[in-house]
């Protein structure tokens, strides 16, 4: 793909055809004028992976570790190193740009894309997302930082006003885009769905004008999240360059007669597409040519690197009596739903099709001989019925493909003599999205499909499968109807909120008889429900299933096996269902009755450990019980393979904490402000998000931002500041990193700074610098840490509408955490005159 010269293609393009480029032609690519050169530009999400043009059958991908994982890593160099493999992803899928990363602020623990972003602390978010985009752009991809601003819950996400004072907007919710700007200059922006202070961001002049352009120098291209655009002219005018997703909604011919009727001021269309075609220069340095193959970068390199990062993302939260690492000579028993279950990543536009995963059994397994493994499942986490997955055949017999098959067709299962237009298979994920699925034998959007598998049953019991469903479905069970979800449909959360609440039916089966299971599918237009903050056509079903088991006598049992076990582990958490785009979740606790078989097995076994896997914070009533817990959040392709490193030692935890723990939801700073009432959503914390309020508050959690222990110790000393004779240069902070203990490890210096005598009132303290060094045993290093003087004095001050370096005495803190413990070490400096400024 060649460069353009952009004021010559401009000058020869059109009114239309300059109008053409502002919006996308479908779900993934712009506007192509080849008689001028221009060619289509591809994007893909996304924030953990770059998937490519489709949701349903699409090539398989990287899955990198979610948001708060990687934000977990404290380490900018790993980061950059993650950020270059996901610009060889996207190169390999034929993507110019990436949909990434996310960086909102998570407010509450409950933000249903918490666990996309990378941390509550907006340096840490601003710093790590640097980096990534610094790996990404390397090799001419372009990143696409989001959500510009506010984004920050999923209900009622397209209408809510995010109501928030100018101070913590600057402070909190802008800074990580500030610092990303600074840092690594992001070639591209997306737009928050929600509004900001009475106006939608796509079409809002002061934050994409006035701020991103006018305070920041940026300059760029502006596109909206997908259905994002709330408008033609304002949109415009405010800086807002593409729409995406294709066909326009508001722009086109809507947007010809605005310009023609002079609602859009003079040059401001040139504008909008210059940026597209600047966009278009950007991308060349790629090599991605237009329309390019979708292929895979599948190998023992991203292996090797996805593994690191899963392992060194994971926060050994508690290790009471060193009851980690594990012992491989040991038998041991690995209790809980997430064990056998690949937990790789969130849900929404973050998913996608991994090259492969692993589940944490099959981690250990590796590491040990499998005859010392013992499992039970203990308890369900699933909200809707897990899918149907490997156990699931083509074929009757053992000799089937794993997987269940897709079969299209133009006309109803009434039509006996209709004919199959397409096969696709095996699928072992059976939760299908159909928005970009594509068949020239298809005559219309009402088309039909049939999904098939077989299943033999390994015991007799009554087996339970669900369904959700964006169009309509019957399901068959050796040809009997069992669930039909064509009339009566109940809204669901499922696909964006376009597709139902989950049906569920019991079938009897019984060990050793197999099971054919048959869901007729009609795509979209056959669905009787509306709503949902996006609409794609196609359609969407996800079919699953499980045994019915007695939760009772499953903790009971699983209980009496901890018992007399050498080594227990405990593999818990949440999921795709619980953490998702589209929804937040409706508390803080770990689902069923995880809670309750964590305690009984603790209190059979004082020496188990539990592996929790989530994307946001859960409560732990079970905390004091149990004497080792890790945070392993999802981990991406080599999920299993990561926690299995560590749980053996294999890997030394130096994972950070990129939230605060609260005990219980209750106790969050957000709790009365979260969720939309009455169309707006009061950010009444203000400047006191996460660790800012527990520690200005003197409030215990359950962990502090930034916590992590070692399989080893570390000490800090001689702490040494230089700072500059004025705002514009750098403190500097140099301390020794010693490793006190016997094994080989990595420590986070984490920089707070504390003003001691401020005019109003601020956090106690705050993160402004972080650096990792891994350290052998009686090893220490002199560790440097810089953050711009200015950035490290200054709080917004409203009625200046500037930042102010106040004239004061500050404290510097290097420390293990947000929770300033023994380890700590102290100094301060003085700002000798009070300065304001503006821009970077």
């Amino acid at each position: 793909m060649a460069s353009i010269d952009v004021e010559d293609v401009l000058s020869k393009l059109t009114e239309r055809e300059k109008i053409s480029l502002l919006a996308g032609t479908d779900f993934w690519h712009t506007q192509a004028i080849p008689k001028h050169g221009v060619p289509a530009l591809r994007l893909s999400d996304g924030p953990n992976g770059v998937r490519g043009t489709r949701f349903f059958n699409g090539a398989p991908a990287a899955c990198f570790p979610c948001g708060t994982a990687l934000g977990a890593t404290f380490d900018t160099e790993l980061l950059e190193e993650a950020g270059r493999l996901m610009g060889k992803e996207a190169i390999a899928k034929g993507a110019h740009v990436i949909l990434g990363p996310t960086i909102n602020m998570q407010r509450s623990p409950l933000g249903g894309r918490g666990f996309e972003s990378i941390g509550e602390d907006p340096f840490l978010a601003g710093l790590g997302s640097a980096a990534l985009v610094k790996g990404m752009q390397e090799n001419g991809v372009v990143a696409t930082i989001k959500h510009f601003v506010g984004n920050d819950q999923e209900h009622e996400r397209n209408r809510v006003d995010s109501i928030v004072t100018e101070r913590a907007l600057r402070e909190i919710y802008l800074m990580p885009f500030q610092l990303a700007v600074r840092d690594a200059y992001p070639k591209s922006f997306m737009t928050a769905y929600n509004k900001i202070n009475g106006t939608h961001v796509s079409e809002n002049t002061r934050i994409l004008k006035d701020i991103l352009r006018g305070e920041w120098g940026w300059k760029g291209l502006v596109m909206s999240d997908w259905f994002g655009v709330y408008s033609t002219s304002k949109s415009v005018i405010a800086g807002l360059d593409l729409e995406m997703p294709g066909p326009t909604r508001f722009r086109g011919e809507a947007l010809v007669h605005a310009s023609t009727a002079n609602k859009i001021p003079a040059g401001v269309i040139d504008e909008r597409a210059r940026q597209v075609l600047e966009l278009v220069n950007e991308c060349a340095a790629s090599g991605v040519k237009e329309n390019a193959e979708e292929t895979t970068n599948d190998t023992p390199e991203t292996s090797k690197l996805l593994r690191r990062l899963a392992a060194e993302s994971i926060v050994l939260m508690k290790n009471e009596g060193d009851i980690l690492p594990l012992k491989k000579d040991k038998k041991i028993l690995v209790i809980g739903p997430n064990a056998k279950a690949a937990t790789y990543c969130g849900g929404g536009s973050a998913s996608l099709r991994p090259y492969y995963a692993v589940t944490p059994f099959d981690g250990i397994v590796d590491k040990v001989d499998e005859g010392n493994v013992d499992f039970s499942i203990g308890a369900y986490s699933h909200k809707e019925m897990p899918s149907l997955g490997a156990e699931w055949r083509t074929t009757p017999g053992d000799d089937g493909e794993h997987g269940a098959l897709f079969k299209a067709f133009n006309e109803p299962p009434s039509d006996k003599d209709r004919k199959c237009v397409d096969v696709l298979g095996p699928f072992t994920n059976t939760s299908m999205m159909f928005m970009d699925y594509k068949n020239p034998k298809l005559k219309s959007g009402l088309w039909y499909a049939d999904i098939e598998a077989y299943y033999t049953a390994d015991r007799d019991g009554d087996y339970e499968l669900g369904v959700c469903v964006y169009g309509s479905a019957k399901v068959f069970v050796n040809d009997k109807l069992v669930l039909d979800i064509t009339e009566n449909q109940r809204q669901g959360s499922a696909f964006f909120g376009l597709g139902t609440d989950e049906d569920i039916c019991s079938v009897p089966m019984k060990k050793g008889e197999t099971y054919f299971v048959r869901l007729e599918f009609a795509s979209a237009p056959t669905s009787k429900l509306t709503g949902g903050s996006v609409d794609f056509g196609g359609g969407a079903v996800r079919i699953g299933g499980a045994w019915k088991i007695d939760a009772d006598e499953e903790v009971r049992r699983a209980a009496e096996l901890a018992k007399s076990a050498d080594q227990v582990l405990i593999c818990a958490g949440l999921n795709m269902d619980w953490e998702s785009e589209g929804f937040d979740r409706p508390d803080m606790k770990l689902p069923g009755h995880l809670d309750r078989l964590i305690a009984a097995v603790a209190e059979a076994n004082p020496r188990t450990a539990v592996v929790l896997q989530s994307g946001t914070p859960v409560e732990m009533p079970w905390l004091s019980k149990v004497p080792a817990v890790l945070q392993a959040w999802y981990g991406g392709n080599e999920t299993g393979n990561g926690i299995a490193d560590v749980v053996f030692g294999d890997v030394n935890p130096s994972g950070k904490t990129s939230l605060s723990f609260p005990i219980k939801n209750e106790d969050n700073p957000a709790f009365l402000n979260y969720r939309s009432e009455a169309g707006r959503v009061l950010y009444g914390e203000d400047v006191y998000v996460g660790y800012r309020y527990y520690d200005t508050l003197g409030r215990p959690v359950a962990f502090p931002f930034g916590h992590g222990l070692s399989y080893s110790t570390f000490s800090f000393s001689d702490l040494k500041i230089q700072t500059p004779t004025d705002t514009e240069g750098d403190l500097l902070a140099r301390v020794t990193v010693k490793n006190t203990g016997k094994v080989a490890g990595a420590q986070v210096a984490q920089l707070y700074i504390s003003p001691l005598s401020p005019s109003l009132r601020r956090p106690t303290k705050e993160l402004k610098a972080f650096k990792k060094v891994l350290l052998q045993p009686g090893e220490e290093k002199t560790v440097e840490l810089k953050v711009a003087l200015k950035y490290a004095t200054s709080f917004w001050d409203e009625s200046r509408n500037a930042w102010r370096s106040e004239k004061g005495e500050y404290k510097v803190i290097i420390s293990d955490s947000s929770a300033v413990g023994e380890s700590a070490v102290e100094d301060t400096f003085e700002v000798q005159k009070t300065k304001w400024w503006n821009g970077l």
